[in-house]
């Protein structure tokens, strides 16, 4: 038995580092105990131990979304798996791709009473891609071989479009611990390559439909190109060239990784937020057709501009062939490589650039826009868009920015403006929430470094439990905690009306001293409150190891009323630019 259970762990971990999936994210457990040793056993596979299985999923996904390749997790039975739901279901909808190892109670004590024992049968439902119940161990050449499969089908499956999660439930008897020995991986390995090959293709579309859409396109002057997260190599010069041939302006979201890098910035469009929240002026810049690449841009201005005006032909563009379109107006679902998609239709235009006063007019009011939302540079209170301003010049070249969800992302759209630095912006903007941020945070900085995280209060509370492992893997990433002390988002809601029950239902004040927090976790903590202050800390938390926390305090109420009266001021400046050229 314990042979069976040795050679056919050994074969499943070994296929899963040859089709290249190197690291696992493992948290303790005695049902698991096979694969742990195995995967630490084995001489190319990294572990990576967090204790928390919710913090785990979370530092898998954020690792695997920044890695661009699959991550394992592995944890024990019982309600060990449940705690990696929330993280499962941001990988499903973020189409990250993860590789979830449960261990199991074999079948005879399952629904017996036995402890530690839950139904894990498809406990993810509909957010795993694949499931499979994994047969009991043996060491038959045929079962070897079974193991062998499962595990290069599981990586193939979760890097298909739509990339996302698989879940591979294993039940093992006792005894647990294998019997790991240099002749091990010399019986289970008949070959040097992967077993099987798995080849993943990408869409396209037959010459004739790309002529089609051309000449679509060639006939319409008023269009637009609208990015949302988009993180794809190569991406950022196809589309650029396609604005280019087109004549269309590109609406960038933070997270389509067009605002940072060394391609061209002449058609992007980075305060369209801002631009679109007066009616009369986005009345004014409507598009006739709209391309759309990547998932719904955060913009809430942007997505009720293309949801209240049917008649704009919106065309989505997706090569993993989803379904994003959640104003319900799409009139073509194309599904197509997007760089294929780009490169093609540049050269059905030879590049020819027509040059027309809808591209020109769109490039100035973003100027206003982004001229009048930088006067937020001048603050000397502590603001919240300010941040970004500041975090523009600070972060050095090849950085990550992970950018919180509610205010902060938000903040993000309107204030982290173009530049030629290669920085890379991500966001767990699958489902938005707030949950898991730090540890996905801190799984992203596994892989690249510097990293600077911009978090609220509320949701670096959640996942405080995040921060341990940073501290058991000497793991280096900047904090910058924006405290407002509660729900800052809601405050600009039609919530904050109800002031009779507005704090106790929505704004949510804690109080915490999130000092006391870091230091448990041996983290260097600074509060900060002046912009001299900010600028030091972070300079010198890049540039030195470890954990680094940063914290700044605003006013919920304060906040508000400054962001209101820069979008005011925006609206204006514009207005009048507009009605100068009978515009508007």
């Amino acid at each position: 038995m314990n042979e069976d259970l040795t050679l056919y762990v050994a074969a499943f971990v070994d296929e899963m580092v040859k089709v290249g999936v190197k690291d696992v994210v493992v948290s303790p457990g005695s049902r698991s105990t096979p694969f742990a040793i195995v995967m630490a056993e084995h001489p190319k596979m990294r572990v990576h131990m967090n204790i928390d299985e919710r913090s785990a999923a979370f530092f898998a996904l954020g690792m695997a979304k920044t890695k661009r390749k699959p991550v394992a997790l592995l944890c024990t039975s019982g309600t060990a798996v449940a705690n990696y739901l929330p993280a499962v279901v941001e990988a499903y909808y973020s189409r990250v791709p993860l590789i979830v190892l449960t261990a199991d109670r074999p079948h005879e004590l399952r629904d017996v009473g036995a402890p530690q024992a839950i139904d894990q049968i498809h406990i993810y439902g509909k957010h795993a891609k694949w499931f499979v119940e994994m047969a009991l161990p043996e060491k038959s050449v045929e079962m070897l071989r079974y193991a062998r499969t499962m595990a290069a089908r599981a990586a193939a499956v979760a890097m298909s479009a739509p990339s996302g999660p698989v879940h591979l439930n294993f039940p093992f008897r006792e005894p647990l611990v294998p019997t790991i020995t240099e002749q091990t991986w010399k019986q289970i390995e008949a070959k040097e390559s992967s077993y099987i090959d798995v080849s993943i293709g990408k869409r396209t579309l037959e010459n004739e439909q790309f002529q089609q859409l051309y000449e679509q396109l060639a006939r319409v002057e008023k269009g637009i190109i609208i990015c949302g997260e988009m993180d794809k190599p190569g991406f950022a010069e196809a589309v650029t060239m396609l604005a280019k041939t087109l004549d269309y302006p590109i609406l960038a979201d933070p997270l389509s990784q067009l605002r940072n890098g060394m391609h061209s910035k002449e058609y992007i469009i980075d305060s369209y937020d801002a631009i679109l929240k007066d009616e009369k002026i986005a009345s004014s810049l409507l598009p006739d057709v709209v391309i759309r690449f990547g998932a719904m841009p955060v913009s809430k201005s942007l997505f009720l501009l293309l949801k209240y005006h049917p008649a704009i032909t919106q065309i989505v563009v997706d090569g993993e062939g989803g379904w994003r379109d959640p104003t319900l107006m799409a009139s073509q679902m194309v599904y197509c490589d997007e760089i294929e998609f780009c490169n093609r239709l540049v050269e059905l235009g030879a590049q020819k650039r027509r040059g027309s006063e809808w591209a020109t007019t769109w490039q100035t009011v973003n100027k206003i826009a982004k001229e009048t939302l930088l006067e937020a540079g001048k603050e000397e209170q502590l603001f919240e868009g300010k941040v970004f301003i500041e975090l523009s010049e600070l972060l050095p070249e090849h950085s990550v920015l992970f950018v919180g969800n509610s205010m902060p992302i938000r903040d993000a759209d309107t204030f982290f403006m173009t530049s030629d630095k290669q920085i890379r912006v991500i966001a767990n903007r699958g489902v938005n929430g707030i949950d898991g941020v730090v540890s996905s945070a801190l799984g992203a900085s596994t892989v690249t470094e510097p990293l600077v995280l911009v978090i609220g209060d509320l949701s670096f509370y959640h996942d405080l439990n995040g921060l341990l492992a940073a501290k058991l893997h000497r793991l280096n990433a900047t904090i910058i905690v924006v405290n407002n002390n509660g729900g800052g988002i809601f405050s600009f809601l039609p919530q904050a009306t109800q002031e009779k029950h507005f704090e106790t239902l929505f704004g949510t004040p804690t109080d915490l001293q999130f000092e006391h927090v870091v230091r448990m976790y041996e983290g260097d903590y600074r509060k900060v409150e002046t912009w001299n202050e900010f600028r030091h800390h972070v300079k010198h938390s890049i540039e030195t190891n470890g954990l680094h926390v940063i914290e700044l305090c605003t006013s919920r109420q304060d906040n508000v009323m400054k962001h209101r009266l820069l979008w005011e001021s925006v609206s204006r400046e514009i207005g009048e630019f507009l009605e100068k050229r009978g515009k508007l």
